[in-house]
């Protein structure tokens, strides 16, 4: 099934979009990766969509990315007498890490590693931003606070620290056990909730071992300050918009956005935009002309993927709010406007063979028009390398490994093909060849690009360009 777009769509699994028809209903309308939220649901239930979506990968014959997402150190607070309380502007509100039931004078926060970060004036924001907190007094287990914003606050409701950086690893105990789990599943990507610092990032390198890509979720203030260093860790980034804009003014995330996207463009990297892209089409067929800006906006800065979820979660249309994400993209993508954009940002190649090359192929590809840039690489490098430059043909990614396959679904403009084991560079370009009719992207005569690493084998060793004609 060959897509007409580059850009990558994510959609998220759960009690609306479990059963087989649906994911593969959903795999048709367009998605490329599907994601599966550990913040919720049992490891059965996770195994149950895995194994589904693995049939359906298997009925179409396209190689699937499945994205696990870890819910990472949420901080909430304790219970509430009666189970929730209102609380006024102008009050006083203590916070301490006894075990005592809340009221409306006082709550506990059974988080030690906030209030040894705690500062008098700080801000702490709770239930999502919807109550605010300032801070007065603290201490190493307590903190008296002013309410700012009031409102009504309930049991075991999410606490966020916007202006600290929190002695906290991003991988609980329960993020491990659920790693384990889903990389003996085989999951393609491992998304790393509330990254503050690049360490966090090598953290989870080392427990992944290779054996999935690394996602770092950007949803705290303090990651925006080691962004580089983030960024040239982890295998891919996330907007994450939910949390980001809970801990920033409204009017920052925007520009925040546009700075991930354009630094990961720099650097090569995946790029994937989240949170509230189609909501309203939870309960709506159609979006708001916003969200739908907001998709084509992404889309415009260099986004490789955008991800939906509770539209597919949980919401009441799954399959038209796919629809409506894929034809937003198609459109963006066929604007003029849209290649000015993204061919002013191209970088200069780095002074290396395997920039050099892909850089050529790109430029080749352009003037002798051909159907395809074709590559092979066992380690998905010199596929993705192809993929930065942003070319105005498709890319097809020939891989002898079915898990770089999958973890090139999510990457923009790659057409991924699992292929047998090849040795021979002349042996590559017959295959190119012959995928490029298979997959649609060539018809008889057509001029293909060709690139590869060799000896094959090497990761970021791509150093062999040639232009064939396909018979």
């Amino acid at each position: 099934m060959r897509r007409s777009r580059n850009a990558k769509i994510i959609a998220t699994l759960g009690p609306a979009t479990s059963d087989e028809k649906s994911i593969a209903d959903l795999f048709n309308a367009g998605v490329d990766v599907f994601r599966l939220n550990f913040s919720h649901g049992s490891h059965e239930e996770h195994k149950e969509r895995y194994d589904t979506i693995r049939r359906v990968e298997k009925e179409f014959n396209r190689p699937i990315g499945i994205l696990l997402d870890l819910q990472g150190p949420k901080l909430r607070l304790g219970t509430f007498k009666n189970g929730k309380v209102y609380l006024k502007a102008g009050d006083l509100f203590r916070l301490a890490l006894s075990e005592a039931i809340g009221n409306e004078v006082g709550a506990t926060l059974p988080h030690p590693e906030i209030f040894l970060a705690l500062k008098p004036d700080m801000k702490l924001l709770l239930d999502d931003g919807k109550i605010e907190l300032r801070v007065e007094k603290c201490g190493v287990d307590f903190a008296e606070t002013v309410v700012v914003v009031g409102g009504e606050i309930s049991d075991s409701k999410g606490v966020n620290v916007p202006s600290a950086t929190l002695d906290l690893s991003p991988i609980t105990e329960k993020d491990r056990n659920d790693l384990a789990f889903g990389l003996e599943l085989g999951v393609d990507w491992i998304a790393l909730s509330f990254v503050q610092r690049s360490s966090d990032v090598t953290e989870a390198l080392e427990l992944v071992a290779g054996r999935a890509g690394v996602l770092a979720k950007l949803e705290k203030p303090s990651a925006i300050d080691d962004l580089e260093g983030i960024v040239e860790l982890a295998d891919a980034v996330m907007v994450a918009r939910g949390d980001l804009g809970v801990e920033l003014a409204p009017e920052d995330v925007p520009a925040i956005q546009k700075k991930i996207l354009n630094i990961c463009r720099r650097a090569g990297k995946p790029v994937v935009v989240a949170t509230q892209m189609l909501e309203s089409m939870i309960h709506s067929t159609t979006p708001t002309r916003a969200e739908a800006s907001d998709v084509a906006t992404a889309i415009y800065d260099g986004a490789d993927a955008v991800m939906l979820s509770a539209e597919t979660a949980v919401g009441e249309f799954p399959i038209e709010t796919v629809s409506m994400m894929n034809r937003i993209i198609n459109r963006v993508e066929i604007d003029p406007h849209y290649r000015e954009i993204t061919d002013y940002r191209r970088r200069d190649p780095e002074n290396t063979a395997a920039d050099a090359i892909t850089a050529a192929a790109r430029q080749i590809a352009q003037t002798v028009f051909a159907a395809a840039i074709v590559t092979f690489s066992t380690s998905g490098s010199t596929t993705m390398r192809a993929a930065r430059e942003r070319p105005t043909v498709p890319v097809l990614g020939l891989t002898p490994k079915r898990s770089i396959a999958r973890r090139l679904a999510l990457v923009w403009g790659i057409h991924s093909v699992v292929t047998p084991e090849l040795t021979r560079f002349n042996d590559m370009v017959d295959v190119a060849a012959e995928a490029a009719i298979n997959q649609g992207f060539a018809s008889v005569d057509d001029s293909i690009v060709v690139t590869a690493g060799v000896p094959f084998g090497t990761p970021n060793a791509t150093n062999v360009l040639r232009i064939a004609k396909v018979r």
